[in-house]
Formats: C-alpha cells, structure tokens, sequence
C-alpha cells in the first residue's frame, strides 16, 4: 500500500537477484524423508513408486515453469536447471526456490493417490530447498558430476545395507560391516558372493537417477480437407536416463540444452574443492533480530477465478488459510505468532530462534513448503464438493527485524493492506454490479 507511515519496514528487506551471467540451479531435498517413508511403507532400499512419483513432480515443474529446461534427481531430491537467459522473477533467489519448492509440494501431494491408490497420506511432505549460482558451464557440470556420484555410492551403499538387513542382520550390524573404509568394489563383490546380485543388472532409476528434459515434438492439431495432418512443434517434457548425466555426449543429444544453456566440455573425473564449497554453501540470517517468513499465493486471482472463490472474500478459503498457519504453528515451535488475510501470511519466530541454524533458504523453503502441502492436504475439508484444476502454489521471502518496534510497524503495515484491499475490492465489486443493474 502506498503512502503508508508504516511502509518503510521495506527497507528491511535484501536484494537476493542471482546475476547474469550466473546459471541458476534449484536443489530440493526431502525434509524429514526418512520418517516420512517409514510412515509411509516405503520399500527399501528404493520404492518405484516413490521414485515415479517424483519424477512426476518434476516433468509437472517443467511443464508449468518455462524457463526450467533440465532436472536430474533420485530418492527425495532433485536439481532444477534455469535457462541462461532466465529473467523468471527477475531472477531473485528467494522466489524461485520457493515457489518451485511450494509448487512441487502441492503437486507431490496432488499426484500421490496416482502412484500409491491403497494408501493414506498421513503426515504432509515438505522440501527444504535452495539456489545454487553456476558461474560457468564448467562448473555447472561440476555439480550435475557431483549429484550424480551421490547417487551412486548412497544407492550402492543403501542396497548393501538392506540386503544385509534382509537376510537376518540388525541395522547396526549392516552398517559396522558397511564401514566407510569398505570400497566400492568390494561393495559390488558383498551383493554377487552373498546373495547373487549383479550391481550393474539393477534398474537404472536406482543406479542412476533420473533426468526430466524437454524434447520438441509435433503435434497433430488438425486434418485438412484431403485427410494429411496439420502440425504445431511444442515442447515436451519426458524422463531419461543416463549412466553420466555430466558429458559432452550426453548432453548433445539435447537440442533445448545446448541451445538454452551452452555445450558442455568433455567428461570431468575429479570436482574442485572451491565449487564443492560454492555448492554447499548457505546465508544465515542475523543474529538477535526478529524473523518474519511471509508467504503469499502465486497467481491466486486467476486460482480463485478456477475454483469460483465468492467474492470480494470467500470464507471458506480464508478458513482453509487460517487452518494451514494453525498447522504451522503447532509443527514449528520457533513460530510464535501468524498474521494473515486473503492469500497471504506472515509468521514471526521468536528472537533467540535458532531454527535451521538461521539458514535463511532452509526455513523459507520448508515453511512455504509445508503450507502448501497442507493447503492441498486440507482442501477437501473446507471445499468437499471442488476439485482444483491446478495446484495452488506460493512464494516466500524472510526478513529480519532488529527490534519489536520494528516488528510491531511491520505487522501494522500488514493489516492497514488487509484493510485498503477490502476497502478496493468492496468498491470494485459495488461498480460491477451498477454496470450490471
């Protein structure tokens, strides 16, 4: 709202844009995936379903999300590669990791019944998330090396592990003959010798991850009169895989990618130290102050013209907003207060907070994250008789007050909006139905 007193609380707020010439990379991990599976009855060490439905999620961010033009992923994580080009949000850290990990949430929960029709989903899952910056193609293919080796030694190491456990060990057993002095070789003879299993026959999904990727295709939109085919290109998005997602020779089988992102060198066997740092590297918020998250809906007037919202509010979403930051609270003990209206909510963590170590890309992501889990979770109790034609998504920003004055003109700014807007919408609504009458 403009030319309010309580607007400069603004100012408070830092500029994140990812600059050009910086390839922008969205890694998100499976928060709490281990209880989550567990609950779940996931089977170990990989579950098909689990995996397919992941990859689900990611073709689905493809295909909403232009500007992503690669993922690669496996278990509960993936990597979502920007175009160089990208001005998606004009490039700012903070929205793009949080509404690709709130929209990949909703839709994860969105999907779920597709993969796992039997079962229930008890418990909400969420994402932490984060922007990686690749300053170079090189390094780039550093990173893509890099996950994919994850892959690798955490599927090896996870299949002897169960194996072991599945033939009569404890888990603590397993893992003491799993040392980490044990070598990938004598890993792969473990599986042959002990139960007969070629680690190389294993699916390629487990071994090694899965790639979603935009190929162009030609649709058939019509027929003319003689009966041929009228054609329309457009992109697709699909699911590869790849022994080594990190080469020249793969990468060149993929028009979109050397065109959007640039040609790849050839394969790299070692990865610097220094990109190792650069990729695990995070901001933490300042020490002493108050943190405020606020979450707002992404494209909410045309979601609320999709599934008839009343206007100028609608009760029921307003109650399924409220019902969402109640979850919030009673799961995040840092969440001392929440203040919302329309699509939007703020929520304050106490000033000593010391939650995800104050990293500031883990508690937004797993915040707006959640939420949006909870938001899809919840939908049926408050419109039973509504299907969404798309998963509501949204964006999250932190920032950091240094005292409660500060805070308290913040949460006064945020209810002077709530009032002008309802004051607008009101006013709005009262012309269109004088133009009606």
């Amino acid at each position: 709202m403009a030319n309010s007193k309580y607007e400069y609380v603004k100012c408070f707020e830092v500029e994140d844009e990812v600059m050009y010439p910086n390839i922008i990379v969205v890694q998100i991990d499976g928060r709490g995936f281990g209880s989550f599976s567990e609950k779940h009855g996931f089977e170990k060490p990989n579950d098909d379903k689990a995996l397919n439905l992941m990859n689900a999620c990611a073709i689905k961010v493809l295909e909403n999300f232009s500007d992503v033009i690669f993922a690669y992923g496996f278990t509960d994580e993936y990597s979502f590669v920007l175009k160089k080009e990208t001005t998606f949000y004009q490039r700012r850290a903070s929205k793009i990791l949080s509404i690709i990990v709130s929209f990949f949430s909703s839709t994860y929960v969105t999907k779920w019944k597709e993969f796992f029709s039997q079962k229930e989903l008890s418990v909400p899952p969420s994402f932490h998330s984060r922007v990686i910056s690749c300053a170079s193609m090189e390094v780039l293919q550093a990173y893509l090396l890099w996950r994919q080796t994850e892959c690798h030694i955490s599927n090896q190491y996870n299949t002897c592990l169960w194996k072991l456990v599945f033939s009569g060990k404890s888990e603590k057993e397993a893992k003491e003959i799993l040392k980490q002095g044990r070598q990938k070789q004598e890993q792969n003879e473990l599986l042959f010798q002990q139960f007969g299993i070629n680690y190389k026959d294993l699916p390629q999904i487990f071994r090694q991850g899965s790639c979603a990727i935009k190929i162009k295709v030609d649709d058939i939109v019509k027929y003319r009169e003689d009966g041929t085919p009228v054609k329309r290109p457009r992109k697709k998005a699909i699911i590869v895989h790849s022994e080594n997602v990190a080469t020249k020779r793969f990468w060149n089988n993929y028009t979109c990618l050397t065109e959007e992102l640039g040609s790849l060198a050839e394969g790299i066997n070692k990865i610097k130290p220094e990109y190792l740092r650069s990729f695990q590297f995070e901001s933490r918020l300042m020490l002493s102050t108050w943190i405020v998250v606020r979450v707002d809906g992404c494209h909410f007037h045309r979601f609320c013209e999709d599934n008839g919202f009343q206007k100028p509010n609608d009760e029921h979403a307003l109650k399924l907003m409220n019902s969402c930051a109640v979850s919030l609270l009673k799961m995040f003990k840092d969440i001392i207060f929440a203040y919302g209206m329309s699509d939007e909510y703020s929520f304050v963590l106490k000033k000593d907070s010391v939650l995800y170590q104050r990293w500031s890309s883990e508690i937004v992501s797993a915040v707006v994250s959640l939420f949006s889990s909870m938001y899809v979770m919840k939908w049926k109790e408050f419109f039973p008789e509504k299907e969404f034609k798309e998963p509501p998504y949204f964006d999250g920003r932190s920032v950091c007050y240094p005292s409660s004055e500060i805070l308290r003109d913040y949460l006064a700014w945020r209810q002077v909006d709530c009032e002008y807007s309802l004051s607008y919408l009101l006013y709005k609504n009262f012309k269109q139905i004088n133009l009606v009458i």
